[in-house]
């Protein structure tokens, strides 16, 4: 496509600019907030919840170099790597497919329901749930619109409600070990307690947050929030919108002038703001709160799987009201549902932009709306088959999704700091010290993941 000087857009209030975090932020509450640190936390005590804190805070800084370029560009960062190289659309097809196909969600959403209402076939049910998935992400006015409409409305529901359940049931003694667990203090040890598996451990370091490159996804969202030079380029209408039409899929960055670098700073401003309070303060707000509640309610629980929340919901309604308890599980579904539905739409719009990236290049012009649903309900078909087959979701299948959404990670930190040292102006690249979190991350997802790998460590 043709350069067309543009100049940077104005940015808004930060209060008019809320919104693209929070859909990542639901992508993360249903694995490590809800299950994989909770667990971990009644098995092992709140020393390791370091490893939550971490784990967030570093993708909080992959996350905003994603936005970074997309700020930039008016693009996602799949078509500034596919500009470096052919091959890279390749990788992030295989590394967002196979990880992200198992409908976990989706079947843990059935079996809490299912517990909550026998009657309900659970197979059956799940199933019925993601065709609903798909419904959703189908109507609507903008899939944009869609996502965050839903995701605002769970996170300010259940949040709330955790908040409340957990300051009235954790002692100080549980807040006094929480403290200490977050410079990695437990019980007689120090950041790693004695038996825990290195695959445990990184399956919930991975999924502080959003996970694996669901992250990534970001950029879409900022772009079609109309941040940046995301301004200038459309995004992807739902189904009831009319026939999709052929889109650019790549942008153009800005003028260089006086103006435009004060709007950028401006920007960038605004950008790492919105991202830290909703992404960051919310999300480890939830892992905290979540790994409190179930060390002060489900501590040395030999219950695994999804009947670990049974446990925790039923002692939760011993020391309260059973009411109270039967809400935590109603709410623990919603977070559910409300990752799964952000799991097929972020995978979706990941794996269809890098087909058509690998087929057509970033110069021609393509359906990239007709590519989204294609690829979407072949996810859904996929999910249903694998439901109807008898798949099930232990909290182990759960934790090695989770170990190759960390070796996903692991090469995406150091492809943004090279996509961003290279295709940005001199005062639009990452500084020194956020060059040296992301090679510092970088380091650290190598040495989990080797291991992992070493040890056989799984569960």
């Amino acid at each position: 496509m043709p350069e067309i000087p543009r100049n940077l857009p104005e940015p808004p209030e930060l209060k008019k600019s809320i919104g693209p975090s929070f859909i990542l932020l639901g992508l993360a509450l249903g694995s490590g907030e809800l299950i994989l640190w909770p667990y971990l936390s009644s098995q092992y005590g709140l020393g390791l919840i370091w490893g939550g804190l971490l784990g967030i805070t570093l993708q909080f800084f992959l996350n905003t170099e994603a936005m970074r370029y997309t700020l930039a560009w008016g693009e996602s960062v799949f078509v500034g790597w596919r500009k470096m190289s052919r091959a890279i659309p390749y990788w992030f097809i295989l590394s967002t497919t196979i990880p992200w196909a198992l409908p976990g969600f989706a079947a843990s959403t059935s079996a809490i329901s299912h517990y909550l209402v026998p009657a309900l076939p659970e197979k059956a049910f799940a199933i019925g749930l993601l065709i609903l998935t798909g419904v959703i992400i189908s109507t609507g006015r903008t899939l944009y619109k869609t996502m965050e409409r839903i995701q605002k409305t769970i996170i300010m529901v259940g949040l709330p409600f955790i908040t409340l359940v957990t300051l009235a049931l954790v002692t100080p003694e549980v807040w006094l070990e929480l403290v200490r667990g977050l410079v990695g203090q437990g019980a007689g040890w120090r950041f790693f307690p004695p038996g825990i598996g290195i695959g445990a451990f990184l399956g919930a370091f991975a999924y502080s947050g959003a996970g694996g490159n669901l992250n990534l996804a970001q950029s879409y969202y900022i772009k079609e929030k109309g941040f940046g030079m995301g301004r200038y380029f459309a995004g992807i209408k739902s189904l009831l919108q009319g026939k999709s039409k052929e889109i650019e899929i790549q942008g153009n960055s800005f003028v260089d002038t006086a103006a435009n670098r004060s709007r950028w700073a401006r920007w960038w401003r605004l950008v790492n703001s919105e991202h830290f309070l909703v992404f960051w303060v919310l999300g480890l707000t939830t892992i905290l709160l979540l790994a409190a509640l179930a060390a002060g309610t489900a501590r040395g629980a030999s219950a695994v799987d999804i009947n670990f929340l049974f446990f925790e919901a039923a002692t939760i309604g011993d020391k309260t009201v059973p009411l109270i308890g039967t809400i935590f599980l109603v709410v623990a579904a919603l977070m559910l549902f409300s990752t799964q539905l952000g799991v097929y739409e972020s995978a979706a719009r990941i794996t269809a932009e890098n087909v058509l990236l690998a087929k057509n290049g970033v110069d021609k012009p393509v359906n990239a709306g007709r590519a989204f649903y294609i690829v979407l309900w072949a996810e859904i078909v996929g999910g249903v088959a694998l439901l109807h087959m008898g798949f099930e979701t232990p909290r182990a299948l759960l934790t090695i999704a989770a170990i190759l959404n960390a070796a996903a990670m692991m090469v995406a930190f150091p492809l943004i700091l090279i996509l961003n040292k290279t295709k940005l102006p001199s005062f639009a690249r990452p500084s020194r010290a956020r060059q040296g979190i992301l090679l510092i991350a970088f380091c650290l997802f190598v040495y989990f993941v080797l291991e992992t790998i070493r040890t056989a460590s799984w569960v």
